[in-house]
């Protein structure tokens, strides 16, 4: 294996398992688990730094608002994450 396939297999991994943490933070949501428990609070502090700046992001836009019922920023964020990958993907293959 040469160094763009190690490093473009690396990123696959990296985003998929950012996806699946956003995922899971998603579904966490709709069940009342505590912050205090571990896991949880895990996942949380592994995503907030992405879904915060999004989150802030569509506040501030036209299309937010405090009076939003559903919050978008997953949403959203998984697709600047796919966009992301594959920028960094298409990157690797130059090198």
């Amino acid at each position: 294996m040469d160094l763009s396939s190690i490093l473009s297999s690396a990123l696959v991994v990296f985003f998929n398992l950012l996806d699946m943490l956003i995922f899971i933070r998603v579904l966490l949501s709709w069940f009342p688990f505590s912050h205090g428990n571990p896991i949880v609070a895990l996942i949380y502090q592994l995503t907030e730094p992405i879904l915060g700046p999004v989150r802030s992001l569509i506040q501030r836009s036209v299309l937010g608002g405090r009076g939003m019922m559903i919050d978008f920023s997953p949403i959203i964020a998984l697709l600047l994450l796919e966009f992301a990958k594959n920028i960094l993907i298409y990157l690797t293959t130059l090198i």
